[in-house]
């Protein structure tokens, strides 16, 4: 049986989309914390809330890709445990 491997990259224009997005979205979000006509306190906590809802969704991104590539190596040990085994039976017969 022959091996394949494939490498799933992202082409350069959807890195450059993804980054520019978080980019956005948390200058956005910033200028409109900034600009909000309230006190000093209330624009900390939202600034904190911001920070914590980032570093929440990171931890999450991360967590989820672990679990991907883990279950990844998971199959691609029982798939080599399925070759050894055919190729153990065939040199029986």
């Amino acid at each position: 049986m022959g091996k394949e491997n494939f490498n799933q990259s992202h082409s350069s224009a959807w890195v450059i989309q993804t980054w520019l997005s978080f980019i956005l979205s948390i200058g956005a979000t910033s200028i409109g914390i900034i600009y909000l006509p309230v006190d000093i306190w209330i624009k900390g906590y939202m600034g904190m809330g911001l920070l914590f809802s980032i570093g929440s969704t990171v931890s999450l991104t991360k967590t989820q890709r672990d679990l991907h590539e883990s279950s990844r190596i998971i199959a691609k040990l029982e798939e080599a445990k399925v070759e050894r085994i055919l190729a153990e039976h065939n040199q029986i017969n």
